[in-house]
């Protein structure tokens, strides 16, 4: 697989990375251990070197199944994870403060069964830690040899200047793909002014994009999705519009809805790496095909003209979780 470099940091990844999340954590039952290690060793030796993960998913348990799974090739692969939750749950309220920082790091590292962190990210802003003393507690623990690289997730444009500033963004992490482009308003002309690479999570529309869903399909009980207004009955049949657009686009092409929302992050800038997630190895397989889906300016210009003309129904996130994010 192609590499890209995550804006000027140096760091480099695969083109497609891997978003272990759903193996442990928000859509339905965690995988079984075994089959999660599989996969993830699948991805490694179909060339993905870019692994993303978090205290939180589990919580804990997602970081202790990648550290497993990649310890044997850890010197082949980049891992993400973050911090920012109180005692690591998500469901907790926000905590970056800098001690709390440096705790997870530790704990983070033993369970990745490694010496280093090759991308920390904030998981979201704390609005009660300046954002000035969350860059400056990763900046200590890059000096220390024990963090390479800086992430910010969910944060707005002011947010990571104001970050970039102490300690040099290395990639901000936020939902983007054809059916959520809000960050294209201020986040993408901001990475680009300062050199910080994207990774697009959700880069499937939470597996929407890949014309699977329906207003029929039901998810399990503890499927995030089920609080996800976008995902109501309702918007999710309102949406296939969008879907139909693209099947027709992907079915000119020989390619698979799915591969064709990820050609076109692919094909958006250079340092746009997405990290789709899967628990099927015939998924992992048809989503690192899309590297090989060469969409044209022509093309690229036929999906424009397409989704602009469909309004998206439903909110991303529900009130209490939207807060969380661009401040």
């Amino acid at each position: 697989m192609k590499k890209r470099e995550l804006g000027n940091s140096g760091l480099e990844v695969s083109a497609i990375g891997f978003g272990c999340m759903g193996l442990s954590f928000g859509y339905g039952p965690a995988t079984d251990k075994k089959d999660g290690i599989d996969l993830i060793r699948s991805a490694v030796e179909r060339g993905v070197t870019f692994f993303d993960t978090a205290e939180c998913y589990g919580p804990f348990i997602n970081e202790e199944l990648v550290g497993e799974a990649l310890e044997p090739v850890r010197d082949r692969v980049v891992i993400a994870t973050k911090f920012g939750f109180k005692d690591g749950d998500s469901h907790q309220p926000l905590d970056s403060r800098p001690e709390r920082i440096r705790q997870v790091a530790d704990a983070s590292l033993k369970r990745l069964r490694t010496d280093h962190i090759d991308l920390f990210y904030q998981h979201r802003p704390d609005p009660n830690v300046p954002i000035e003393d969350v860059a400056g507690a990763v900046k200590e623990l890059i000096k220390e040899g024990k963090v390479k690289h800086f992430g910010l997730s969910e944060a707005s444009a002011l947010t990571i200047r104001r970050a970039h500033a102490v300690q040099p963004v290395a990639a901000l992490q936020s939902e983007y793909s054809l059916w959520w482009r809000e960050p294209e308003k201020e986040i993408l002309p901001t990475l680009e002014e300062l050199g910080i690479g994207f990774v697009p999570f959700s880069p499937l529309g939470k597996g929407f994009l890949t014309g699977k869903i329906d207003e029929k399909t039901s998810f399990s009980k503890n499927d995030f999705r089920n609080i996800v207004p976008r995902f109501s009955q309702e918007a999710r049949k309102a949406n296939q519009a969008l879907v139909k657009q693209i099947e027709t686009i992907a079915a000119s092409k020989g390619a698979t809805p799915a591969q064709i929302a990820l050609a076109w992050l692919l094909a958006r800038k250079q340092w746009i790496v997405p990290i789709p997630g899967t628990t099927k190895l015939h998924r992992l397989e048809e989503n690192l095909g899309a590297e090989n889906v060469a969409l044209t300016k022509e093309d690229l210009d036929n999906i424009e003209s397409a989704v602009s003309r469909i309004e998206v129904v439903g909110e991303r996130y529900p009130a209490h979780l939207q807060k969380r994010v661009n401040r």
